[in-house]
């Protein structure tokens, strides 16, 4: 299904706690970033929901019909517009050397390959595939060396004729030639690659990355030759379908399904063609999932629905309709008869879904992918890290995992790497670089970077808040520039013109939280210089850099006047000045700098399945009110959400998603890679739609792809995913959750989580003979 905030185009192809007590920093082992192998347990991925059943008991032949999104607007999965459809139906088609299993770790395919194994590292890194000797394409020609040769050329990068996503891994490749038969393929690197299995998968045929115009046009609406259990038969745009069928030619178990139909259907109507029988199998949302579970209740009870159009009207209320209905008011009583006709077919329709809908069940698991917070760090407060890492520790994750997955009984537990998911081998929770949800050292970071409540109702330098505030603000905008806290309040308004100001009406779509708070009185916060130790403590631990334990990132030294104890620069005091004692009362209030609140424009999408997403938004803004933070949210249109806000870079703060992978030196490189400057001043990105990175991340990710070993490799990326947390870029809230209707005699469908379909043992329950003993139920 699809989720607003998750970017297209995102397949494989682009894609601690610092305890501060009396001013000692207590710093625990970082385990994202041990060296000491993989002594950690490991965390369990949550499970597969598919009904599970042995070839043997899959019935031949039979229809299943699928719910995409949209017909995939090419087959070519290596263009920049191939979706999640894409994906889904060249699973079926063409060949994937290394499918991922339960716990979304590549194995190899003995349908396409007897063997793959690096069988030198030196001078050169060699792969050598072993092909299955039964493996052909569907117009009869065996799989081989050439069609590897065509593929690496097309995505080599070499050869800007061929408009592809993205070259990873291809790049490397110094050639490709036959081994000893044709049944061998010998891949000689020219820089060691350790996601070579990430490479050839989709495989595609030569006919169609052969040349530049059969790799641009060729194959966005139909495939020449395919070598999966199913071949394509049909693509019907009116009808909004793709249609496969059995391929004869398949070499593996055959496919049990004559035909396997992908149809487009928005997310919105997926309750309505499920209850009219026109999908079998279909990603829903919550709402859908709990329709069809109340069906099944009721259906098992006997009983009308429980739910829906006038199910909740007392008998009061009942009573007093059929008198106005029946009144000597004739206009009353017309109007009400036809409001309670209404009513009544209203709830006749429902009752028909419901009935409709007792022929599915809800499979349900996580989905590879996690919601993540993005502070976009380019400009404004949040180009200040300090503020990014305040934003972070006033997030209690714990209850927005449970507000997303704790009613669907799916297990709450917030998302500790960028890197992995819970369940895959490269991951470890390292969300301790950055540290706990802890209020007292947010507001201690916001005090460092000098917002403070004093400084939201006046400046400091004697003027006052407003235009003439703002107009001196400007005339020594240039001075200003060369202080650190000067250009962070100067970032503050940047790109930000259109934002409604504290107390005044917004327009459509602005919600200001924490406009009817009242300045009260300031509360303490702990002194810079705990602050400045916590940043470079944070810093430190995010490094273990070998036995220096030291990182480019962190200051030579803490200056000698931070160690003195209450006497340090402060935020909200000169130096010498010792921190203020607690209120007894202490009453909430924004904060702000020189007259100016600290205020952050959070955008959401506004369309009716993006209310989960707006929920956690706001949830999110509350937590950030109780630390002084005023948040102004902005809802946009679904469509508009992610390419004109978030990759445009037009948010402070916006939720979004990406996929997890099983090559994440490969694939999140790009996510996370420091923006570099173009020649006409803006920044290119990349993926990376926070704009923050450093060249450390880079290093780390760059020495990742590069190693052969996969325990040190898995140990570089975990670094990699420590680093990130640091930064505080982006903050991964919960691995989203995975729900999926489908009918009740089909098998070996249902939610997959990290892994992959077995297209060819999709199917339906075959009767059970007479006499034969019942089958568990799944």
């Amino acid at each position: 299904m699809s989720h607003v905030g998750v970017p297209r185009g995102t397949a494989r192809k682009r894609r601690i706690p610092a305890l501060l007590t009396a001013g000692v920093l207590t710093l625990p082992v970082l385990a994202g970033c041990s060296s000491d192998g993989d002594e950690t347990a490991a965390v369990a991925a949550v499970p597969q929901d598919v009904a599970r059943a042995a070839r043997a008991q899959v019935a031949d032949g039979g229809k299943v019909t699928w719910a995409i999104d949209a017909l995939p607007a090419t087959f070519n999965a290596f263009q920049a517009d191939a979706d999640s459809a894409t994906t889904r139906i060249t699973g079926a088609l063409l060949p994937t050397l290394f499918p991922l299993d339960a716990q979304g770790r590549p194995q190899l395919n003995p349908d396409y390959l007897e063997s793959a194994e690096v069988t030198e590292t030196e001078p050169r890194q060699v792969v050598v595939y072993r092909l299955n000797q039964q493996a052909v394409w569907s117009d009869g020609r065996g799989i081989g060396a050439p069609d590897f040769v065509a593929q690496w050329r097309a995505l080599s990068g070499k050869d800007s004729a061929f408009w592809t996503a993205r070259n990873a891994g291809y790049e490397r490749i110094e050639k490709i030639e036959r081994g000893h038969d044709d049944l061998e393929v010998k891949v000689t690197f020219a820089k060691p690659y350790a996601d070579w299995r990430s490479l050839f998968s989709p495989l595609y045929p030569k006919q169609v990355t052969g040349s530049p115009d059969a790799f641009n046009d060729g194959a966005r609406t139909t495939l020449k030759a395919t070598a999966g259990p199913f071949r394509l038969r049909e693509v019907d745009k009116k009808a909004g379908s793709v249609t496969l069928t059995r391929d004869p030619r398949w070499w593996g178990g055959r496919a049990k399904l004559d035909s396997l139909v992908f149809k487009a259907v928005e997310p919105g109507d997926r309750t309505e063609a499920l209850a009219e029988g026109a999908v079998d199998v279909a990603d829903i949302d919550p709402t859908t999932a709990h329709r069809i579970a109340q069906a099944a209740r009721e259906g098992a009870a006997g009983a009308p629905p429980a739910h829906g159009p006038g199910a909740a009207r007392s008998p009061a209320d009942a009573l007093r309709s059929w008198a106005v209905a029946h009144g000597t008011d004739e206009e009353a009583a017309e109007e009400e008869q036809e409001a309670r006709d209404d009513k009544a077919r209203a709830a006749e329709a429902y009752a028909t879904e419901q009935s409709g809908l007792r022929a599915y069940v809800v499979r349900k698991s996580l989905e590879p992918a996690y919601t993540q917070l993005a502070l976009n760090g380019e400009t404004g407060p949040l180009a200040d890290d300090r503020v990014r890492r305040a934003v972070a520790r006033a997030l209690d994750r714990q209850e927005l995992a449970d507000t997303v997955l704790g009613p669907l009984g799916l297990p709450a537990q917030p998302l500790g790497s960028h890197l992995a998911v819970a369940g895959q081998p490269a991951y470890r929770d390292g969300s301790d670089a950055l540290g706990k949800q802890d209020t007292e050292k947010a507001q201690a970071l916001l005090a460092d970077a000098g917002w403070t409540r004093e400084g939201a109702l006046s400046r400091s330098d004697g003027t006052k808040a407003g235009s003439e505030g703002e107009k001196q603000e400007k005339d020594g905008a240039k001075k200003d520039a060369e202080k650190k806290e000067g250009s962070a309040g100067k970032d503050a308004d940047d790109g930000k013109a259109d934002r409604a100001a504290p107390g005044e009406p917004g327009d459509d779509g602005l919600y200001i939280v924490g406009d009817d708070e009242k300045p009260g009185d300031t509360r303490a916060l702990a002194p810079a210089p705990d602050a400045a130790a916590q940043s470079a403590a944070l810093l430190r631990q995010a490094g273990h850099l070998g036995a220096t334990g030291t990182s480019e990132d962190a200051p030579d030294a803490i200056r000698a006047q931070d160690r003195q104890p209450g006497g340090a620069a402060g935020a909200y005091a000169p130096a010498g000045t010792a921190a203020p004692a607690r209120a007894a009362d202490t009453a909430r209030g924004p904060l702000g700098k020189n007259g100016k609140p600290l205020s952050l424009r959070f955008v959401l999408p506004s369309g009716p399945g993006s209310a989960g997403l707006r929920t956690v938004g706001e949830k999110i803004a509350a937590m950030l009110d109780t630390i002084g933070i005023r948040t102004v949210i902005s809802k946009v249109s679904d469509e508009s959400y992610f390419r004109d806000h978030v990759a445009s870079g037009d948010y402070d703060m916006a939720l979004y998603s990406w996929p997890a992978t099983a090559y994440p030196a490969t694939d999140d490189r790009p996510i996370f890679a420091k923006p570099l400057p173009a020649s006409d001043g803006s920044l290119l990105v990349e993926q990376n739609y926070t704009r923050v990175g450093t060249d450390h991340i880079d290093q780390l990710f760059d020495q990742a792809a590069s190693e052969l070993d996969e325990k040190a490799a898995r140990d570089l990326v975990r670094q990699a995913d420590a680093r990130i947390w640091a930064a505080a870029g982006s903050i991964p809230l919960f691995q989203r959750p995975q729900l999926v209707a489908t009918g009740k005699q089909l098998v070996n469908v249902g939610a997959f989580g990290l892994g992959v379909p077995h297209y060819q043992d999709i199917g339906y329950k075959a009767p059970r003979a007479a006499g034969a003993p019942a089958e568990k139920r799944n």
